[in-house]
C-alpha cells in the first residue's frame, strides 16, 4: 500500500472589494483578497497540498500565473484537475484539513458550507473534509488584518 501525505500553504493580501472567495464559498467582507485568479486561499492550499502528495510540483506549475488565460480563473478549475491527477495516478484521496488564518472574515458560521462546496467539487464525502480556522492573535500580517493565509494537509491512498 502506498500512503502519501502533501502539505500546501498560501496567503493572499486583502485589496478592493465587497467579498472573498474561501473554500468554493463567497463570504461577504469588506475588502477582497487580490491575486491573479480568484484568490481563494484555502482553495489553493488544497491544490498544492494535493500536487505534493503527487510529487507534482505546485499550482504555479500546472497553471503559471504568467499564461493570462488564468487572470481570474475560478479555483475549483485547479482544484478539479489536481483531483484529476490523482485518479490518473491511481490514489484516492482518504482525507484533507485546511486552516484558514485570518481575523475577520469570522469562519465558523460558514464552515459547513465551506465543506459541502470543497465535497461538491473534489466528488467526495463532507466527512473526508475538515475547514477550520483560527486567528494569529493580532500578530503579523494577518493579525493586523492585511491578509489571509491557509495550511492544507491531504493524505492520499494507492492499494
Amino acid at each position: 500500500m502506498d500512503i502519501r501525505t502533501g502539505n500546501g500553504f498560501d496567503v493572499h493580501a486583502f485589496g478592493p472589494g465587497d467579498h472573498v472567495w474561501l473554500c468554493g464559498v463567497r463570504v461577504p467582507h469588506h475588502r477582497g483578497l487580490i491575486g491573479h485568479s480568484d484568490a481563494d486561499v484555502g482553495m489553493h492550499a488544497l491544490t498544492d497540498a494535493i500536487y505534493g502528495a503527487l510529487a507534482e510540483g505546485d499550482i504555479g506549475v500546472h497553471f503559471p500565473p504568467s499564461d493570462p488565460q488564468w487572470k481570474g480563473a475560478a479555483s475549483r478549475i485547479f482544484l478539479e484537475h489536481a483531483m484529476g491527477r490523482i485518479a490518473a495516478r491511481g490514489f484516492t484521496l482518504a482525507n484533507c484539513d485546511v486552516t484558514l488564518i485570518c481575523e475577520r472574515p469570522k469562519i465558523g458560521p460558514v464552515a459547513p458550507a465551506m465543506r459541502e462546496a470543497l465535497a461538491e467539487i473534489m466528488g467526495l464525502g463532507a466527512d473526508r473534509i475538515s475547514v477550520k480556522a483560527t486567528t494569529s492573535e493580532k500578530l503579523g500580517f494577518t493579525g493586523r488584518e492585511e491578509g489571509i493565509a491557509a495550511i492544507a494537509t491531504v493524505t492520499l491512498l494507492q492499494a
